[in-house]
């Protein structure tokens, strides 16, 4: 007797499949541009609620350090109590933390709000990924759906800047808090109503209680690390402490997970070189996209005089190259072409685009300069990040495909932190050696300054250049899959794990 075939979703479970994915990337949507809006918002946050300069940077350190170091934690909490519930209940969370924040009357309750963000979006981030890991398995389906999900993972900062901007100028920084609710609860409604997660896909073994502990804080410690390298040196004390301590934790959580017997962070996820080399490349991919969104922000409020508004709609162009790249480009050849030849390329492109914006000056012009290339950069960075979502989590059992998500969210969580302050030192470092070298000959102080501020953005963005090529260089060195779907014969790199991806079961119920 022949193996019975497995089964496959309904008309209906279809259809719910992309109803569930509406609800899906808004809840993504949300937790990506929340990165971005409150950045916005900070100063007068910061005046209102009369927080110091030296503990601004707690309203994102406080979200970043949670964020950062439970995603694993989350991840492994989707894969045994449930997806479903576990995006469900990371939404109603960050939609009360988030009425904290826009409520808060003082500097704790504003760093406790954020904190909390980052405990549910931790749960919220991989449960929203490994959803669609295990619901879309069909490799034309699954290319449309990640195409999606690439576009808002890759453009929800930019969006967080325009809608930040818009809210700050025209309204309050409250709303700037506020606005998560509605998105949030329209999200879990719809989740809990069409979401159906598939049989079997959850991995009850108990909780490897040694490993959440060592890798939270040796993630904690290394996000900490790069976030007070920025403000307090690369050389301080407590900066080099912060990556020792990370460093030995880290350590020790891969010798556990490599000895217990139902380990937090299965070393088959990230063993195997397609993972790893997507995991690498998004992750420096992202320490230059983050640097572009802070020095394109200060160079267009600051050098250039725009409002927060203008600010915001300046970047939509980004936006509108992400989509296209990621929903024409990526799914349309995810099918066709090996996912190396869309990742590399796309993040060649995305140099092109940085490169061009090392020729910025103080008076250059938007559109003949700074649309293009974030044009280029939109484009390359679409095309990229869908079929980067997509790898990461293919091929992965079912049972792992919380963990897998967490690590495409903390590659880019980290990436976000080290970009933010190594590209922000470098700039730094270059905007004093400028004003050093020019003081004695300037005979306007304010042009010096401008000046001095253009010359460290475009030094940090020879750098971001630099990573996106290394980025590009790991895409193709290690990525070496086959087309997806086509089968062992057509995809010589693949493993045996990959080409039984497409047996994960699909039920409606």
């Amino acid at each position: 007797m022949g193996t019975p075939l497995p089964k496959t979703a309904s008309p209906e479970g279809d259809a719910r499949r992309w109803k569930a994915l509406v609800f899906i990337a808004l809840a993504q949507l949300m937790v990506v541009l929340d990165a971005t809006i409150v950045n916005i918002a900070l100063p007068a946050a910061q005046t209102d609620l009369g927080i110091t300069d030296g503990n601004k940077q707690w309203v994102i350190t406080a979200y970043a350090l949670a964020f950062g170091g439970l995603l694993l934690f989350g991840g492994r909490i989707a894969d045994l109590w449930g997806r479903k519930r576990t995006f469900v209940t990371g939404l109603l969370g960050f939609a009360l933390a988030s009425a904290l924040g826009g409520a808060a009357q003082n500097e704790a309750m504003m760093f406790g709000a954020r904190a909390l963000q980052g405990v549910f979006g931790a749960l919220l981030a991989p449960a929203a990924l490994s959803l669609l890991a295990v619901m879309f398995t069909d490799a034309k389906e699954r290319a449309k759906a990640f195409g999606i999900y690439g576009a808002i993972a890759g453009g929800g900062g930019a969006v967080g800047l325009i809608l930040g901007g818009f809210l700050t100028e025209y309204l309050n920084w409250r709303w700037t808090f506020f606005v998560n609710i509605p998105f949030a609860i329209v999200a879990a409604v719809g989740a809990y109503f069409v979401i159906r997660e598939p049989a079997g896909a959850r991995n009850r073994s108990p909780l490897d209680l040694p490993g959440v502990v060592l890798s939270t804080l040796g993630l904690v410690a290394l996000v900490y690390g790069f976030t007070r390298a920025e403000s307090a040196g690369w050389s301080d004390v407590t900066t080099v402490g912060m990556f020792v301590g990370s460093a030995v934790l880290l350590i020790a959580f891969v010798a556990v997970e490599a000895k217990v017997k139902h380990p937090l962070l299965p070393l088959r996820v990230v063993a195997d070189r397609n993972r790893g080399g997507v995991y690498a490349s998004l992750g420096l991919a992202v320490i230059a996209m983050f640097g572009l969104f802070l020095f394109l922000t200060y160079y267009l409020q600051v050098v250039k005089g725009f409002s927060p508004v203008k600010t915001g709609f300046a970047f939509l162009p980004m936006i509108a190259g992400m989509i296209t790249g990621s929903t024409q480009i990526g799914a349309r050849l995810m099918t066709r072409v090996r996912p190396r030849l869309l990742m590399g390329p796309g993040f060649l492109v995305a140099a092109l685009g940085m490169l061009l914006l090392t020729q910025l000056s103080v008076d250059s012009s938007y559109a003949g300069l700074i649309l293009p290339a974030q044009l280029l950069l939109g484009l390359g960075m679409g095309t990229a990040f869908m079929p980067a979502m997509s790898l990461a989590t293919i091929g992965v059992e079912a049972r792992d495909a919380g963990v897998a998500s967490a690590m495409v969210n903390t590659s880019q969580q980290v990436g976000g932190a080290i970009g933010t302050a190594l590209l922000n030192t470098i700039a730094a470092s270059a905007t004093a050696a400028y004003v050093a070298e020019h003081a004695a000959g300037a005979r306007n102080a304010q042009l010096l300054q401008a000046q001095a501020m253009v010359n460290g953005y475009t030094h940090a963005i020879w750098w971001a250049v630099g990573i996106l090529v290394v980025s590009a260089t790991i895409a193709f060195s290690l990525i070496n899959t086959g087309v997806p779907g086509s089968g062992p014969a057509a995809a010589s790199g693949d493993t045996a794990e990959e080409a039984d991806e497409v047996k994960i079961p699909v039920v409606a119920h």
